[in-house]
């Protein structure tokens, strides 16, 4: 395992109990991070038709592959949370767990008994996750939220793209997976509130798709409140730091250049034999070479423009300047340096049949993360968590697959 990671290690959160109610992809990607450490995470799914995720994007034998990432580490089971025995077999297992992790539309789960004033009744210790598109209060609450839309609205859409066409979105659910990574930080927060400092007490966190996406926008806002400025599309540019940008090269390859630290810029300008850049003096720091951005771009592309893309790579990694390709999924799995890491599991999927899938990040040395099975069937741990932790009936069970109540 990379980093020396020891794979009999415990995991950092084993013993932490987490209920996930709800679908797709941010509430469920927070759920995969807690239990890809050890969490028991128990996840909740419509009788019959399940998660949607299992049937989005890239199919095979009629399971997405990306369910197979998504629900890994998860015990799942179908309950119909509109149906109110369903309703009273939530808040059962709710008595029992740390963190219940839900992303349905603000209302759905006070409609249904099942809201956090409702579990915290029943359970005081309870820390209740709950992602949406625009949060839990405001005027927007009860819109539908899609990242689609939180990511436009929370300033991302506007300053990806190029600046003489349409704003563009990256073909990934970010908004969704930057919602996931902030309620499983503020779900290990409360947490650490309750436990390590011994408040006994649990907590609501409200994490709203739009707002996650706006707290990447680094000084969108007070450059706007102080100066007037709107940070603009630029394309592959990054604005106010120069030079940073994708480059051309001789065999119609495509090479990044990060060149705007100080020591940096001068050995890049040297190394393409630009030493009259390196030396004059407008350029010596960023806020001059901002100025100066198209001189600077044109001379770095008139240079790669005249080589190869092996030999600029060389030239440039000799010379300590960052530099590199942009992959591919194929480029990806072939590169040493992924492999090195170890950033790739196969695993057993339908049938024994094998598949190549994401490690589980961020490495710890001591108490690594790891799979211990992929996204399972339909109801896979109905018997396990209704029998074995509710302690109902082989009868009772039956019945309620009978009325479709799981």
């Amino acid at each position: 395992m990379a980093n020396g990671a020891k794979g009999n290690a415990e995991m950092p959160l084993r013993g932490l109990r987490v209920l996930e109610m709800g679908q797709l992809l941010a509430g469920p990607f927070a759920g995969v991070i807690l239990a890809a450490f050890g969490a028991e995470v128990i996840k909740i799914e419509p009788p019959k038709i399940g998660d949607p995720l299992r049937r989005w994007r890239e199919v095979y034998k009629g399971t997405a592959l990306w369910w197979y990432i998504l629900g890994r580490n998860k015990k799942c089971i179908t309950l119909n949370l509109r149906h109110p025995r369903g309703q009273e077999l939530a808040r059962q297992l709710a008595k029992d767990v740390d963190i219940v992790l839900e992303n349905f539309k603000p209302g759905t789960l006070e409609k249904w008994g099942l809201g956090y004033e409702d579990l915290r009744k029943l359970n005081p210790r309870v820390i209740m996750v709950r992602v949406s598109g625009w949060g839990q209060t405001g005027p927007y609450s009860s819109r539908p939220g899609y990242a689609s839309v939180a990511e436009a609205m929370g300033g991302f859409r506007y300053v990806t793209g190029y600046p003489d066409r349409p704003p563009v979105r990256p073909n990934l659910s970010l908004g969704d997976t930057l919602a996931g990574l902030h309620a499983a930080l503020g779900a290990l927060m409360a947490v650490y509130h309750r436990d390590v400092k011994g408040t006994g007490r649990g907590q609501m966190v409200d994490v709203a798709i739009y707002e996650a996406v706006f707290n990447m926008m680094e000084s969108l806002v007070p450059a706007y409140d102080k100066l007037g400025y709107v940070r603009e599309r630029l394309g592959s540019k990054l604005s106010g730091i120069v030079p940073s940008n994708t480059y051309i090269c001789k065999d119609g390859k495509y090479i990044v250049i990060g060149g705007n630290g100080d020591t940096i810029f001068k050995r890049l300008m040297t190394a393409i034999g630009r030493e009259d850049l390196a030396q004059d003096p407008r350029l010596e720091h960023n806020d001059g070479r901002v100025e100066h951005e198209e001189m600077i771009d044109q001379a770095i592309e008139a240079w790669t423009k005249a080589h190869t893309y092996d030999e600029v790579f060389r030239t440039l990694e000799s010379a300590g300047v960052p530099c590199g390709p942009i992959y591919s999924a194929a480029e990806i799995l072939k590169d040493p340096h992924f492999n090195a890491r170890g950033l790739f599991e196969t695993v057993e999927i339908l049938d024994g049949e094998k598949v190549k899938i994401p490690a589980i990040l961020p490495f710890l040395s001591e108490t690594p993360g790891r799979t211990e099975w992929v996204g399972p069937p339909l109801g896979a741990h109905n018997e396990e968590i209704y029998c074995r932790r509710l302690g109902l009936s082989q009868q009772e069970l039956a019945a309620l697959q009978e009325e479709g109540i799981i």
